[in-house]
């Protein structure tokens, strides 16, 4: 029987909800942004993204892999994220968000 590596991921987004609020939850979003995006071009590229990604523990991903995540959350089509494509992202890939915290940052985000 073959193994696989799974990375697990543990969600802590409820929670940092729950504590922070809505809006300081955003807060903390933004905040991850500007760890990883360039600042000649104020966006997340693919080499801000690898010249950071030990920053998040995802050293050990492929290009192929982070130019995956770029993709994921690139809504424009210009290959790279800016911030509202990068928060979008983060809530998309949490599966602890359900219909009322999601609700309630989809609204504080949106203002």
């Amino acid at each position: 029987m073959e193994t696989q590596n799974v990375a697990m991921f543990q969600d802590f987004f409820p929670s940092m909800i729950e504590r922070l609020g809505a809006e300081g939850f955003m807060r903390e979003l933004c905040n991850g942004f500007q760890l990883l995006v360039d600042n000649d071009k104020g966006l997340i590229t693919f080499e801000s993204l690898k010249r950071n990604s030990s920053r998040l523990g995802l050293e050990d991903l492929r290009d192929d892999e982070l130019m995956c995540m770029l993709r994921e959350g690139d809504m424009d089509g210009d290959g790279a994220l800016n911030q509202k494509e990068f928060c979008i992202l983060m809530l998309k890939l949490s599966p602890g968000l359900r219909n009322g915290s999601r609700k309630s940052l989809d609204d504080d985000f949106c203002k």
